[in-house]
């Protein structure tokens, strides 16, 4: 029997994630898949209204690309620098801060323009967006449960209310489907996570029951959950575009 294979997993942190160098950095730290999995949490929430006006929807889905797509991904890769960019401390610090406060703004100026009890769930997502991509208080709130508060359930809700002025069972039945969903992520991507960013060397193989092997790699421990995360990300982009086109 001849020695163990041995691999290196992919050098990619991430399955959406380009090579590294110039605009690419910029591209990366969008998480463009998952950035599109947790607005169409908002656009489900806001469809959800028993009438929908597009103009707030749309504010609150900007305001939460702000937050999510550039600041919440700035701050987490300053934090570490999961992704290994290039892209300077400064330079990251800056989009956090201009892209954080003018979600911040839009919120703000959103409630005192349609219902002024709205402001409060300014200052909730912007502690969840530094609790959680900050790690603060030795990262009690950089967790599972936590990002399907912060990342599926809070979406749904601002989405909802910004658009409706009010709270239902309805929106609160579609928030718990969304932090269910987002733990559901959660718990493919971690693996992922590891192995990508940890690993690097695989070796070992499958004994079959009928007596073959299948030598394991890297890229096959992880390719049923990427699976699973791009599909999971697909489908809920399409439930989302089809809520629109419900509505409309």
């Amino acid at each position: 029997m001849g020695a163990p294979r041995v691999s290196a997993p992919s050098a990619r942190p991430a399955w959406y994630a380009l090579e590294t160098g110039g605009w690419r950095d910029y591209v990366t730290l969008l998480h463009l898949p998952y950035t599109a999995w947790h607005l169409s949490y908002v656009v489900i929430g806001g469809c959800l209204a028993p009438i929908v006006a597009w103009g707030r929807l749309g504010a609150a889905v900007l305001a939460f690309g702000l937050a999510v797509g550039i600041g919440a991904h700035a701050l987490d890769e300053l934090n570490g620098r999961p992704l290994r960019t290039g892209i300077s401390g400064s330079i990251l610090v800056a989009l956090a801060v201009v892209s954080v406060g003018g979600a911040c703004a839009i919120g703000v100026g959103g409630a005192l323009a349609y219902e002024p009890w709205l402001v409060l769930l300014v200052p909730v997502g912007l502690f969840l967006v530094l609790a959680y991509n900050l790690e603060l208080l030795g990262g009690r709130f950089h967790s599972d449960v936590w990002f399907g508060l912060a990342w599926g359930g809070f979406p749904v809700v601002c989405g909802y209310a910004a658009v409706a002025g009010d709270l239902t069972v309805a929106a609160l039945l579609a928030a718990a489907f969304a932090v269910l969903l987002s733990l559901a992520q959660r718990a493919l991507s971690n693996h992922v996570r590891f192995v990508r960013r940890r690993v690097v060397a695989v070796e070992g193989a499958l004994e079959l029951r009928d007596g073959g092997r299948e030598h394991i790699d890297g890229n096959r421990l992880i390719a049923a959950e990427e699976r699973g995360l791009r599909l999971l990300a697909a489908a809920s982009v399409l439930l989302a575009a089809a809520m629109i086109a419900f509505r409309i």
